[in-house]
Formats: C-alpha cells, sequence, structure tokens
C-alpha cells in the first residue's frame, strides 16, 4: 500500500472517530481586529461587528464551547504615516497593529485557548501567525484565498498590505525584503514546506514566480475542479503532516468563496468556492484535531449591495467558523444515551377502542 492511500486511510478513521465520540468542551479565545490600513477600501474594519451580531458566539457556544470574547483590539492610528518607497501604503499603522495583535494570540494561545481572530483584512495575518508561531514553533498554514497574498514590498502592484502578508512570514524570502518601517518586530516564522494554500484563482505575476520557484504547495481552483475537493485535502494534509502532526493555523478568507456567495467583500474573484467546498475544506481540519488559531478576514458590510448581501456573507463567514470547531453537515450533537419510551407502553387495546 502506498504512502498516499494509508495516509488517506488515517485520515478517514479520523474523520469517522470524531463523528462519533462526544466532544469535550473546547476553550475558544475571540479576538475582534477591526483594522482596514492593510488596504485602500473603507468598512473591514466593521467586519467583527458583523461577525458578531451574525450570532457567531452563540453557534460556537452551542457546539460546547467555552467562548472567551476578549472584545475587539485597540489599534493606534499612526500620524504621518508615509507611503514607503512612493508604494506601500501605512507601513507603520499596519506594522503596529500586527504587534499588537501578535502579543494578543501568543497570549491566548499560551493559555490553552484555540485563537480565532476576526477581521479586519488580511494583512492581519503577520500577526496573527507570527503570535501563533512563538508558542507553538513547528505549526503549519493553511490559507485559504483567491489570492496567494505573496507580493513583496518590491512587486505589489496596489501598495496594499493585504496583499503581501506571506512574504513577510516566509524564511526564503527574507533577502527579497526591504526594511518597511514599522516591521522591526517581524521574524520570519515559516518555511516555504509549512503552507498550502487552497483556492486560488486570482495570481499576480511576481506572486506566480514566487509560487513556483520556491516550491510552494498551492491547489487553485483549477486543481479543485480536476482532483475534487477531497483528494485536495488529502494531499493538502499529507504535505503538512506526512512525516509529523504539528498545530494547524487556518488563515480563511472570505472571497475565497465565488461572489454568488459572499458578496460583502474588497476583492471578488467569479469562480471560487462552493458552500459545500467551503464547508468540507473545515470539517475535515476540524476532523484531525489539530486545529490551533483561525483567521477570518475580508467581511465588508460597507461593500454589500444591500443588508441582505451583508448578512448572507456574515452568515457563511459564521458557518465556517461553526465547522471549524466540530458543526457538520450531519449535525453536531450533545451526547444521547439512549431514545425515551412511551409513558404508557401497556396500553390495552380495549383502552385503545374506548379512546377512540
Amino acid at each position: 500500500m502506498s504512502l498516499r492511500s494509508s495516509f488517506a486511510r488515517l485520515l478517514r478513521k479520523q474523520a469517522d472517530a470524531a463523528l462519533q465520540l462526544p466532544k469535550a468542551a473546547h476553550a475558544v479565545a475571540l479576538l475582534g481586529a477591526p483594522f482596514s490600513r492593510g488596504q485602500k477600501r473603507r468598512g473591514v474594519d466593521h467586519g467583527p461587528a458583523a461577525l458578531r451580531a451574525a450570532g457567531l458566539v452563540e453557534r460556537l457556544a452551542g457546539l460546547g464551547c467555552q467562548v472567551y470574547d476578549s472584545g475587539d483590539l485597540s489599534f493606534t492610528q499612526v500620524p504621518n504615516d508615509e507611503l514607503y518607497n512612493n508604494r506601500v501604503s501605512y507601513p507603520r499603522s499596519v506594522g503596529l497593529a500586527n504587534q499588537v495583535l501578535a502579543d494578543a494570540v501568543s497570549r491566548a494561545v499560551a493559555a490553552g485557548h484555540s485563537c480565532v481572530t476576526i477581521g479586519g483584512d488580511h494583512s492581519l495575518a503577520v500577526g496573527s501567525i507570527s503570535g501563533h508561531a512563538r508558542q507553538c514553533p513547528h505549526l503549519g498554514v493553511i490559507w485559504v484565498d483567491a489570492h496567494a497574498d505573496i507580493n513583496t514590498p518590491l512587486t505589489t502592484p496596489s501598495g496594499n498590505l493585504h496583499g503581501q502578508p506571506v512574504s513577510f512570514l516566509l524564511r526564503e524570502l527574507q533577502d527579497k525584503m526591504p526594511q518597511l518601517p514599522g516591521f522591526s518586530w517581524i521574524k520570519p516564522c515559516l518555511s516555504a514546506s509549512d503552507i498550502v494554500y487552497i483556492g486560488l484563482r486570482d495570481v499576480d505575476p511576481a506572486e506566480y514566480y514566487i509560487l513556483k520557484n520556491y516550491d510552494i504547495q498551492y491547489f487553485s481552483m483549477r486543481e479543485i475542479d480536476r482532483l475534487g475537493i477531497q483528494k485536495v485535502m488529502e494531499r493538502t494534509f499529507e504535505h503538512l503532516m506526512g512525516r509529523r502532526q504539528r498545530p494547524i493555523h487556518l488563515s480563511f478568507d472570505i472571497d475565497a468563496f465565488d461572489p454568488s456567495l459572499a458578496p460583502a467583500t474588497g476583492t471578488p474573484v467569479l469562480g471560487g468556492l462552493t458552500y459545500r467546498e467551503g464547508m468540507y475544506i473545515t470539517e475535515e481540519i476540524h476532523n484531525t484535531g489539530l486545529l490551533s488559531a483561525v483567521d477570518m478576514v475580508e467581511v465588508n458590510p460597507l461593500l454589500g449591495a444591500s443588508p441582505e448581501e451583508v448578512t448572507a456573507t456574515a452568515r457563511l463567514a459564521v458557518d465556517v467558523l461553526a465547522a471549524c470547531f466540530g458543526q457538520t453537515r450531519e449535525g453536531a450533537h450533545t451526547a444521547f444515551d439512549e431514545l425515551p419510551t412511551p409513558s404508557s407502553p401497556d396500553e390495552s387495546d380495549r383502552e385503545e377502542q374506548v379512546r377512540i
């Protein structure tokens, strides 16, 4: 039997066991990160409020999680935050915000909690992954997104730092990274083999060069169409955990979904994940038992064309996070030991005839 088929069989056994056994209470630290300086559009800083209004805390509590909601982090706006190299926007503000977030995530993971960061834009992954890595140096990252977010400050076509976070985290790219003001605290914590992308379909030329030349594992929407989402997840786990189990950091951009499902976001791209594919990804990650931290980013309530679009996008994000912590499409139930019996099981035929 091949290594790949053996690993797939092991994953199926883990998934079956996860469906059959009652779950113990899970401690979840919830961090709101209302931050939008990683891009030029406004509104994504309202994402945390939208997810809470969509019932996130109640959904997680209903799954048996002990939710510790720390509220929203406070981010300082840096005055006179000038462009770097006449291109990169708000570097000092983004760097400082990520430093605040890194400290908060590190504290939450050190306390034994699974950490959920709700943003905010995807530049926040610099802080969430850095903070997570302080406590779990050997973590693996699953990055679910329409975009690779791996431009460097010297290759970015937009200047927006939400399109660059991975480049700050990868050791292999550090000789290509300038000294950006606000980012001197960053210590690269990932190798190219520590990250897998799922859902890519809008990749810039420099990003494509990096993915190919640094041998980074990715599954574009073409690969998902060709292989199917089950095979994609098997290969993802084989890549990250084929040699050893390790904590998983899931960084999920809501624009990974098709815009018909998640319209209230800043950079939608046609041809994205279906609802079923998105739920399967997170159900399978949960079933490994190794999920340690999650980012849910880029929900922008100001970009929905109607209140219904905003509500649909926020509820979809809540569904993703609920699946991360045990909600399945078979249901997520408390322990059920036996069926109830009728209160009068010996009722006679004569008594039934009298009743009629």
